[in-house]
């Protein structure tokens, strides 16, 4: 199967409407399209606002009735750690870790590269590090807080990280924090994405997770899917080739796929 289950539209920070990523993805042949808009969160600008959710809903089903007999389309949100439990069904959730919290602000995590220096000097004391630890013991707690089948992006925290000019990923708290969370995670039940959205927007040449993190992961049984982290009709699916070509060199022969049944295995495509 073709599939994408990370994706963004105008309802949220994405750039094109759900019909034209539809359209998107029928040029490229894919099977399916999983729709993963931003929970709602009070004041921040990138998420859906809670008054549009009931729209988002609406026209995702009315598309998936409209293309029915060319692209299976599902209705799934990303919900942030941060963000109230969600009050409707939805066919998947993605749960990701993009802000944290200290003394009542937000920390983004994967705004810019001079926010997080920003926040290390600010909250951890000039440790990125700190940082690091800090945002993988609330990655550890993602599936449980947000009822998700998918972790999303699991090292964000790297996104502006490329040749290790914030922190050093080979250190032995960053990979001992990288562990902790893999082991609260392991016994959830949870698909891993290889996600190539930082890719696509320049900002790595790798998708999520490192290998290094990804090999921990399949030798936990973690299984995994593809993602592309869509913002634009470009990015449907940016890079699959390079995401299976990691999941292979990382050992893995089959990803998980999401049918009306739930979720399967099959072959990795590109």
């Amino acid at each position: 199967m073709r599939q994408n289950l990370h994706t963004h539209t105008t309802f949220c920070d994405g750039t094109n409407t759900a019909e034209e990523m539809i359209q998107a993805a029928r040029e490229l042949g894919m099977d399916s399209l999983g729709f993963s808009g931003h929970s709602p969160l009070v004041g921040e600008c990138w998420v859906m606002k809670g008054a549009d959710v009931p729209q988002y809903r609406q026209e995702v089903l009315a598309l998936r009735e409209k293309y029915a007999e060319t692209l299976e389309i599902f209705l799934g949100l990303e919900q942030d750690i941060l963000s109230p439990p969600p009050q409707e069904s939805w066919d998947y959730l993605i749960g990701s870790v993009h802000m944290l919290e200290r003394e009542g602000e937000r920390l983004s995590v994967d705004e810019s590269a001079e926010t997080f220096r920003q926040g290390v000097e600010r909250w951890f004391g000039g440790d990125p590090l700190a940082f690091a630890e800090a945002y993988y013991q609330q990655v550890g707690t993602v599936a449980e807080r947000t009822g998700c089948q998918i972790v999303g992006h699991f090292d964000l925290v790297c996104k502006f990280n490329e040749g290790n000019c914030l922190f050093d990923t080979e250190h032995p708290r960053y990979r001992a924090a990288v562990r902790k969370a893999l082991e609260q995670l392991s016994g959830r039940e949870v698909i891993l994405e290889i996600n190539t959205g930082a890719m696509s927007r320049g900002y790595r040449t790798a998708p999520y997770p490192e290998a290094w993190i990804l090999k921990k992961a399949r030798e936990m049984g973690f299984p995994i899917c593809l993602t592309s982290d869509a913002h634009s009709v470009r990015h449907v699916m940016y890079a699959f080739d390079r995401a299976a070509e990691l999941a292979r060199s990382c050992g893995y022969q089959q990803a998980m796929y999401l049918t009306r049944a739930g979720f399967v295995p099959g072959p990795l495509a590109p």
